[in-house]
């Protein structure tokens, strides 16, 4: 009987070696999976910080020709407005001219599709 409760012990004390090994095994594994987690974190972190970089450089590279797009812009409506301006005040006295020369100068004619009722 001593052997076979030797042959127990034995067993016993393998069963409680490998699940101490299995503890441990289990921990290492919860740590290296937290490590790779933190590890992950930072590189997202890393790589959304650079792609910010990078959007903010374009968004600065946009918003600053459209600043000078809108200056052209402004620039060619005070063109345009001065143009029509001088436009305007060069030929307003003739087309005044023209308008009431029209006006005034009434020929009156009787319409070619006017019958005469008899």
């Amino acid at each position: 009987m001593t052997s076979q409760s030797q042959g127990i012990q034995q067993l016993l004390q393998a069963e409680k070696r490998a699940k101490d090994k299995l503890e441990e095994a289990k921990k290492r594994k919860g740590k290296r999976l937290k490590q790779a987690k933190e590890e992950a974190i930072a590189e997202i972190d890393h790589y959304r910080l650079q792609r910010e970089k990078e959007f903010r450089n374009k968004q600065t590279n946009v918003m600053g020709s459209q600043g000078n797009l809108s200056a052209k812009i402004e620039e060619q409506t005070t063109e345009t407005v001065r143009n029509l301006t001088s436009s305007y005040h060069k030929n307003m006295e003739s087309m005044m001219k023209k308008l009431l020369s029209t006006i005034r100068d009434i020929n009156p004619e009787v319409h070619p599709n006017f019958r005469h009722a008899v």
